[in-house]
């Protein structure tokens, strides 16, 4: 199985890193796993919506030119479906079962995802109505990621 993370911008804080470099190793018993960095639009402040859609626009390019078509995606997305620990590790488990071995999940940039993202994905997932910097949702995702695959083979981590 491949796990791959599409993100959008560059971890530059050394405890994300360290974080996510130990869950990385922690699911290389059970995957490849991956992390493709796809460059952020300069976006300033007071950027009318155009400029948004814009920004938008050239890092969801950037996003689906990291994505093949055999990939299961899921999209990041406040408004996307919220699931448990236990409902996430029951979906890749059951993702694997019916033949798809690539899983990617897409972090956007601080504007979000575009239309465009969002309809190739095959499911948006959501971590709650709470903003996170796309910094800390990649290791919470990481975190997330491994706790699945401990659900799986039923192990202790979970508890």
């Amino acid at each position: 199985m491949n796990i791959k993370f599409v993100v959008v911008g560059k971890l530059k804080e050394k405890y994300f890193k360290q974080g996510i470099a130990e869950y990385a190793k922690r699911l290389s018993r059970f995957c490849k796993f991956s992390i493709v960095e796809v460059p952020d639009e300069k976006a300033p402040e007071n950027l009318s919506q155009a400029e948004m859609d814009q920004v938008m626009a050239a890092e969801g390019e950037r996003i689906l030119s990291k994505i093949k078509d055999r990939e299961y995606v899921f999209a990041l997305a406040i408004l996307g479906k919220e699931r448990s620990s236990e409902e996430f590790a029951k979906e890749l488990k059951d993702l694997t079962t019916y033949g798809h071995s690539d899983i990617t999940f897409v972090i956007g940039g601080s504007l979000g995802l575009t239309p465009a993202v969002l309809k190739r994905a095959n499911t948006q997932i959501s971590f709650g109505r709470f903003t996170l910097p796309h910094q800390l949702m990649r290791l919470v995702l990481t975190e997330q990621v491994y706790r699945a695959f401990m659900i799986n083979e039923g192990s202790p981590y979970h508890k």
